[in-house]
C-alpha cells in the first residue's frame, strides 16, 4: 500500500525472501533494500525530480519530490551496485539533474507480441482514434476536446479512464469514454482502434504507445521525452509539439484520410516493436545484466 512509503525503513520488512543473490528495485526507496553482501541494482522507470514536472502535481506531491524523495534518490545511487533506465532520455536526466557520473545501462522495456499484435476487422467510415493512460494534465488529456473540435466528420476520439477517481471528464459527441480497462483486454482495444493519440508532456518509456505499434497502428505523439527513441517520424506516426492540438489534430486527420497510410506505418510499427522492443530483448538484457554482476563478485 502506498501508505507504507509514509515510513520507508519499513519497506524491506514487507520483503518474503530474505536470501536473495540480488536486488533489484526501482531508485525511490533503494537504499533501504541496501544489504552489505547483496549487490544492488536500481532500474529508473520514469523520473520526476525536475522542474518541469512540477506544475503537473498537486502542492503535496511537488513537496514530495523536491524534498524527501529527491534526498532518498540520490542516497540510492551512491549505494547502488549498477544503475539503469528504460530510456536514453531518463538516463542523461539522471545524469543531468542528480548529477550521476558513472555509467548507466539502458535497457528499453519490452511489449509481449503474441499479446499485443495485429488482427480484427476494422469497420469501413468511421475512424476511431484512442488515447490510452490516466486522462490527466501530465499525459494531455486536457488537449483532447481541442482537438475533437478539429478533426474532420466521421472521427472519434475514445479514451481510458485509468483507475484514477480525479481525472478528466468529457461531455461530448465526439468523446467516447470507455471506462477503465483490465490491462488483459487492453489488446482487443487496440484493435478495434486506427489511430493512437499521444498528448503527453513526459514519459520515461511510453508503454501506451509501444502496445499500440505491436498491434499495427499509427501513431501521433508529442515530440518530446523518450518518444523519438520509440516513435520514427512520418515513418510509424508523427511528432507533434507539445500543447499543439491543431498540430495533432491535423495529423489525425491526414491519417484519416488515408487508409495506405494507415496500413503502412501500422506495419513498419510492428516490425519495429519486433525488432527492438520486445519482452525477450528486455528480459535478456536483464539475465545477461544479472549474471556479469554475479560473476564479478
Amino acid at each position: 500500500h502506498p501508505y507504507w512509503t509514509l515510513f520507508p525503513p519499513a519497506l524491506p520488512f514487507l520483503c518474503s525472501n530474505r536470501k536473495a543473490d540480488i536486488i533489484h528495485t526501482a531508485p525511490d526507496y533503494g537504499l533501504f533494500f541496501k544489504r552489505r553482501k547483496t549487490p544492488l541494482i536500481l532500474t529508473f522507470h520514469g523520473f520526476v525530480l525536475d522542474k518541469e514536472t512540477r506544475p503537473y502535481g498537486p502542492t503535496l506531491q511537488k513537496l514530495h519530490y523536491s524534498t524527501d524523495l529527491l534526498y532518498f534518490t540520490r542516497k540510492s545511487l551512491e549505494v547502488a551496485d549498477k544503475v539503469t533506465c528504460v530510456s536514453k532520455f531518463i538516463a542523461e536526466m539522471v545524469k543531468r539533474e542528480l548529477n550521476y557520473t558513472k555509467p548507466i545501462q539502458v535497457i528499453y522495456n519490452g511489449i509481449d507480441t503474441n499479446m499485443f499484435k495485429p488482427g480484427g476487422i476494422k469497420k469501413n467510415g468511421q475512424v476511431n482514434v484512442l488515447f490510452c493512460g490516466h486522462p490527466t494534465s501530465r499525459k494531455g488529456a486536457h488537449l483532447l476536446p481541442k482537438i475533437a473540435e478539429n478533426l474532420n466528420p466521421g472521427i472519434t476520439i475514445q479514451y481510458t479512464r485509468g483507475f484514477r477517481n480525479k481525472a478528466y471528464r468529457f461531455h461530448s459527441p465526439s468523446l467516447v469514454d470507455l471506462g477503465s480497462v483490465k490491462y488483459s483486454d487492453m489488446p482487443a482495444v487496440y484493435m478495434q482502434a486506427d489511430i493512437l493519440v499521444f498528448p503527453t508532456l513526459r514519459e520515461g518509456f511510453g508503454l501506451v504507445a509501444a502496445e499500440a505499434m505491436a498491434c499495427g497502428l499509427p501513431v501521433v505523439a508529442s515530440n518530446c521525452s523518450s518518444l523519438p527513441e520509440l516513435i520514427e517520424e512520418s515513418k510509424g506516426g508523427y511528432l507533434c509539439e507539445l500543447n499543439n492540438a491543431g498540430e495533432f489534430a491535423a495529423r489525425i486527420n491526414q491519417l484519416a484520410d488515408s487508409a495506405q497510410m494507415r496500413k503502412e506505418m501500422g506495419q513498419y510499427n510492428r516490425n519495429r516493436i519486433e525488432e527492438k522492443f520486445t519482452l525477450q530483448k528486455m528480459t535478456e538484457s536483464y539475465r545477461k545484466l544479472f549474471e556479469e554482476i554475479l560473476l564479478s563478485r
